[in-house]
């Protein structure tokens, strides 16, 4: 029975990541042409540790699964 709540459970964890990458993905574009009238450099800054951060997040999912034996 508890079977199934472990299958479930890394698919649940995966889904709201996704989701909210998605949702801040969604609103990347508009933030990154705010910050790149005050400098084109920290606009492109901020991109570039949004996308390291998705990365970041499912690196760091897989270390815990893998220590806990998921």
């Amino acid at each position: 029975m508890t079977e199934p709540q472990k299958t479930s459970s890394p698919a649940l964890a995966a889904a709201i990541i996704l989701l909210v990458a998605g949702v801040a993905f969604f609103f990347l574009p508009k933030l990154m042409l705010w910050l790149g009238t005050i400098s084109p450099w920290l606009a492109a800054g901020v991109g570039a540790l949004f996308v390291l951060a998705f990365f970041l997040v499912f690196w760091l999912r897989a270390r815990y699964q893998r220590r806990r034996g998921l």
